[in-house]
């Protein structure tokens, strides 16, 4: 993710991430914005393409009355003008050869945003750090099958957090200290906070109760008390809730406008981390996503932030009420095993929004002096979000376990080993290879339905998308680099078995959709061209070298770009999906993060891209599919200048 620790001496932003593959017909010739470089830079490419969207309304039924015909009406228009705001906020935040995404024209030291929320005066419940008296289950194990469930208690509750969403290490060049996590984040930013939900736990709360997890100091603080009687009612024993939620200011301190995208990655990265912490532990994950905003808003207690009025246009100075918590979700943890169980939505929803009467605890903590309020971000958060959906029925899915090709690629290592030594990596060696089964290895943990046969690919139950209650939306182009057995060019992984006769008729037709040599049944990848793809991996990921010595996109083993059916998911699931395809996106990477540290190499993830020209390489015309997110995989070169310092008791430094 772009700059995976702050170099306080810069006055201007670092180049963030990405990566992409040459093919030769057409030439197009662009020049580079100043920031990076000033002279005429020269690409060919397959075909052209530009970007464009079509909105369809939807129609009332014939057989409605006329009031009924008239707020249906006025529901499509709503509809309509929020499913437009979003598609215009996606182009208009797109990098391009010729321009970039608005964004800071320098970085305001002064006002970085503190990554920690607290919540003064609300009591501190410091957790146990975990020594587990038992042997944690092997990392590649996971993906196979899950652990008997631990009960609840602090302890487990305190190792299912240290493994998730904790601090990792702090690191030191001398003259600057910063902190990293556990799950990562664009920048090292963190928008993401977290908070417990659960019945009373012995050391913790001797009532049912909602906590803000401060990572800093691996401790809960108590925000309310809430009914005995809520979690009996609603939810199997032995379970609870994780919510999350976005300070979109944090991110767009550094990347302006095109902040909702990498806060949303985030968000992604967040559900991926605490999906795989629970599987060690023998709980399954499941995001609530009947629930809307407003019942996100009172489960976590993030109405106690001030209303904010959006301006019209973006504004600068003591702007405090940015700093609000905008809710993503909750997710339902609950025991490996329990038999299905249906949720009263509705009685649900009526006991949540009650929160707002309980007496909540603890002030937010202020995070910048000024700000500098990007109103694009805000807009498009209020047009994305989701409103209850009654008539959703909860459902446990079966797991299915992943494929394996081999597992001699592992280094013996436990989730907790993998997940605690995962980092961004900084540079990419250009010269280590991975082994032709070890990728294909790679990609079986990346496929939605597990082993389920690439002809079957499509609905979540494979850890840790299972967490995802809709079918996959993502796929990912490939560009292989140093794969031993398997020929540099252009790949493609089908995630979704449901788009593939879309997505071929989408892409350039002399693309071949041949499966490569010695590649698994039930992995429905496909080779679409040979060719060398490093140099058009470095141009089209914002031209990247974060050491100014290394191309991050184009060094490592193999990089990629996700491409999401876009478009015609928010026409059939309704606009909210919008940063749900991000979030997907962000569990995809997880994966490639901790599949990359589990066999002895890194990973990156890369949300500075050019857009279209990523969709011009590939044929794509339209708003059909869309690339979202993008990474790369490889030997990482080490900085020397950088100490490490654990995690735990750290230095006192907000950062």
């Amino acid at each position: 993710m772009p700059s995976p620790y702050p170099l306080r001496n810069l006055t201007t932003p670092s180049p963030p991430l990405l990566h992409f593959l040459p093919s030769t017909h057409f030439t197009l010739s662009f020049f580079h914005p100043p920031l990076f470089h000033s002279h005429a830079m020269m690409l060919s490419f397959s075909s052209s393409a530009s970007s464009s969207s079509s909105v369809s309304s939807s129609s009332p039924s014939t057989s409605s009355t006329p009031q009924q015909h008239h707020e249906q009406h006025s529901q499509n228009n709503l509809n309509q003008h929020k499913l437009s705001h979003v598609l215009k906020y996606h182009n208009q935040t797109k990098h391009n050869f010729n321009h970039y995404a608005r964004g800071p024209h320098g970085l305001d030291w002064a006002n970085q945003p503190n990554p920690f929320r607290r919540y003064l005066s609300a009591p501190l419940i410091s957790l146990l750090h975990p020594q587990p008296p038992y042997q944690p289950p092997l990392y590649h194990s996971l993906f196979l099958s899950f652990p008997s469930p631990h009960p609840i208690s602090q302890s487990t509750i305190s190792q299912f957090l240290f493994y998730s969403l904790a601090l990792s290490a702090w690191k030191t060049t001398g003259f600057s200290t910063w902190s990293l996590r556990v799950n990562p984040s664009s920048g090292n930013l963190h928008p993401t906070e977290a908070y417990i939900v659960a019945p009373p736990i012995p050391s913790i709360s001797d009532s049912a109760f909602v906590a803000h997890y401060a990572p800093k100091e691996h401790s809960l603080e108590l925000r309310a008390q809430i009914p005995s009687g809520f979690f009996p009612k609603f939810f199997p024993p032995n379970s609870f809730l994780v919510g999350l939620s976005s300070v979109f200011w944090r991110e767009a301190w550094k990347y302006g406008e095109r902040a909702f995208r990498y806060c949303n990655h985030d968000v992604g990265h967040a559900i991926g981390a605490v999906a795989m912490a629970a599987a060690s532990l023998g709980w399954d994950v499941k995001v609530l996503d009947t629930l809307g905003c407003e019942e996100l808003k009172r489960l976590m207690g993030l109405h106690v932030f001030p209303d904010f009025e959006i301006p019209s246009r973006v504004v600068r100075g003591k702007i405090p009420e940015i700093e609000f918590e905008h809710p993503d979700c909750v997710m339902l943890v609950y025991p490996r095993g329990v038999d299905g169980f249906d949720v009263n939505w509705k009685e649900l929803s009526e006991a949540i929004l009650g929160f707002d009467k309980l007496e909540w605890q603890g002030k937010p903590n202020y995070l910048s002096k000024e700000h500098v309020c990007w109103d694009v971000i805000y807009r498009t958060a209020e047009a994305a979000k989701k409103p209850l959906t009654l008539g959703d029925k909860f459902s446990v899915e079966p797991f299915q376990r992943s494929g394996v090709c081999g597992e001699g690629f592992y280094k013996g290592l436990t989730m907790r080993e993998v997940v605690r030594k995962r980092r961004s990596a900084v540079d990419m060696d250009g010269v280590t290879k991975i082994e032709r089964d070890a990728f294909y290895q790679i990609l079986l943990h990346c496929l939605p339905s597990g082993c389920m046969g690439g002809g079957k690919q499509g609905r979540q139950l494979a850890l840790p998308f299972r967490a995802l209650p809709w079918d996959a939306e993502v796929h990912a182009a490939l560009f292989v680099h140093r794969v031993v057995g398997l020929p540099e060019g252009l790949y493609f992984l089908v995630r979704n078995k449901n788009h593939f006769d879309e997505l071929k008729k989408a892409m350039l037709p002399d693309f071949l959709w041949t499966k490569p040599e010695g590649c698994p049944d039930e992995l429905p990848l496909y080779e679409l061209l040979r060719s060398d793809c490093q140099q058009l991996a470095k141009q089209l990921s914002c031209h990247q070298c974060i050491t100014f010595l290394k191309d991050i996109a184009s060094d490592g083993c193999f990089s990629l770009g996700m491409l999401a059916r876009m478009e015609p998911t928010l026409h059939e699931k309704n606009v909210w999906m919008y940063p749900r395809l991000f979030w997907e996106t962000g569990v995809l990477g997880q994966v490639l993060y901790l599949e990359a540290h589990a066999i002895g190499i890194s990973a990156t993830g890369i949300g500075c891209f050019f857009d279209d020209p990523v969709h011009q390489l590939l044929g794509l015309k339209d708003s059909t599919f869309q690339s979202l997110y993008h990474f790369t995989v490889g030997g990482p070169v080490l900085d020397k200048r950088i100490m490490s310092l654990p995690a735990y008791p750290g230095p006192d430094v907000d950062a």
